[in-house]
């Protein structure tokens, strides 16, 4: 794997994992304050099958999500930042609705029940334009890859 790709990866890693703490939880937060959303932000619950905290899990994970951004994105026609956008309330939300939920024996998309339909694909849109704006402010610093101007 030659390093640019590398450098890439780990840029979009750190990307999703920042962005993940301060867009994806910051946006729950002012969903819940507004009444929209009961879910608990930054948890520190251990989680199954380790016991891991599942702020740190979600790391984790939020930081694949970032990584795989990272390499998807700027091979499509979008702008950057629409492509962040549009992954991460697209086929993020997608995938847990369909793969995640059901994993953890929730029904698909937790029942499909209003307002949370709408309200985690903004959320998750909302983290995506973060991970660009991390990815974006990075990628020189780190030497990933810049996506072609449009």
């Amino acid at each position: 794997m030659n390093t640019t790709l590398m450098r890439t990866l780990l840029c979009g890693f750190i990307a999703g994992a920042v962005g993940f703490v301060i867009f994806h939880q910051g946006g729950f937060f002012l969903a819940k304050q507004i009444g929209l959303s009961s879910g608990t932000q930054w948890s520190m619950a251990a989680t199954k099958p380790f016991g891991v905290p599942q702020l740190v899990s979600f790391l984790f994970w939020t930081g694949l999500w970032g990584a795989l951004a990272a390499f998807v994105v700027p091979k499509t026609k979008l702008p950057p930042w629409l492509g962040w956008t549009l992954f991460a309330a697209i086929v993020v939300v997608v995938f847990n609705w369909l793969v995640v939920l059901p994993i953890k024996g929730a029904p698909m998309g937790g029942g499909f029940r209003m307002p949370g339909v709408i309200v985690s694909p903004i959320v998750h849109g909302i983290w995506g334009l973060g991970m660009w704006l991390i990815y974006s402010a990075l990628q020189k610093p780190l030497g990933a890859s810049v996506a072609p101007a449009r």
